[in-house]
């Protein structure tokens, strides 16, 4: 991601997910999502965000989630992101994922590590801007 072309999001209100830490005694699964493989560890979450099925890091769900209800989290830290200007994929700590020309390029870190992406249309619909970069 450009540093100069990132903006600052939060998640909009009302848009919980659910989720479910996968604490078990297990070396884990693989998956197929977002074009690529996926791997899933004991710890982390299985997340159910509006029908879009997809695993989240413990460590990241525990910093940048809180419960709301049982089985019901929300985002409560801010995102950094800018729209890709053409198609590729990026590496996340569940694995590779494959994004489009207008899909948003995500950062739960200001300094654009751990990635994500996320298209136009689903992020425009869960996040709005915080502040504009100068």
């Amino acid at each position: 991601m450009s540093k100069s072309k990132r903006r600052q999001y939060i998640r909009r209100s009302g848009k919980s997910v659910i989720a479910v830490r996968l604490a078990l005694d297990t070396d884990g699964f693989v998956y197929r999502k977002w074009g690529g493989e996926q791997r899933a560890r004991a710890g982390d979450w299985i997340v159910d965000n509006d029908g879009e099925i997809y695993t989240v890091d413990a460590e990241v769900f525990a910093r940048t989630y809180r419960q709301t209800g049982p089985g019901s989290y929300i985002k409560i830290t801010p995102v950094w992101a800018e729209q890709a200007t053409h198609a590729g994929s990026i590496k996340t700590k569940e694995g590779l994922t494959h994004y489009g020309e207008g899909d948003y390029l995500v950062s739960n870190n200001s300094d654009g590590t751990d990635e994500y992406a996320i298209s136009a249309t689903k992020f425009e619909t869960l996040y709005t801007l915080v502040r504009q970069d100068s």
